[in-house]
């Protein structure tokens, strides 16, 4: 597949793509000690949401990579810069203060004290795929491209509610 040459810019999309990942892992292994991660030095070595959270990340993340090397291959249509701005809104102002919130959570000893940022955070970014999709995938996304879609919005779902359901109901 020909790839152009993208400006710095439009690798922003990608680095916010990975970034949650990759927080994830060097917190967990910076707080693998901590008791209430229920890290073990046994098998199973993380709780079966962990697990979850993980393998749904793996689906969302090659989704997005998917759909970003997509976009730069020159047969394919090229991401207007207001629909590069929205992606870059819902992972930056949403994912990352999603992140953020979560993992303040999961390590409080009251996390309902996060409950109603995290569900203000989660309606925003909600709001924001949803624009993203309606207004610019809606009509012009093919099977492929809209499978990538599919394989970012529900990975990341289950990843969070895999996360939301270790943090309120472990």
């Amino acid at each position: 597949m020909l790839l152009t040459r993208a400006p710095l810019r439009e690798y922003l999309s990608l680095v916010l793509l990975f970034l949650p990942a990759g927080l994830f892992a060097v917190l967990l292994a910076t707080f693998r000690h901590d008791p209430r991660l229920g890290v073990s030095a046994a098998f199973p070595y993380l709780p079966g949401q962990f697990v979850l959270l993980a393998l749904a990340g793996t689906v969302a993340t090659a989704g997005g990579v998917l759909d970003w090397r997509y976009h730069r291959n020159p047969l394919n249509m090229k991401i207007p810069k207001k629909e590069r701005e929205a992606e870059a809104a819902a992972l930056g102002l949403g994912g990352l203060p999603m992140f953020g919130l979560m993992w303040g959570a999961t390590l409080s000893a009251q996390p309902t004290r996060y409950l109603l940022p995290i569900i203000v955070v989660l309606i925003y970014t909600v709001a924001a795929i949803c624009y993203d999709e309606f207004v610019f995938h809606r009509k012009r996304c093919g099977a492929l491209e809209n499978t990538y879609h599919r394989m970012l919005v529900f990975g990341n779902g289950i990843a969070w509610g895999s996360w939301f359901h270790y943090i309120y109901c472990s």
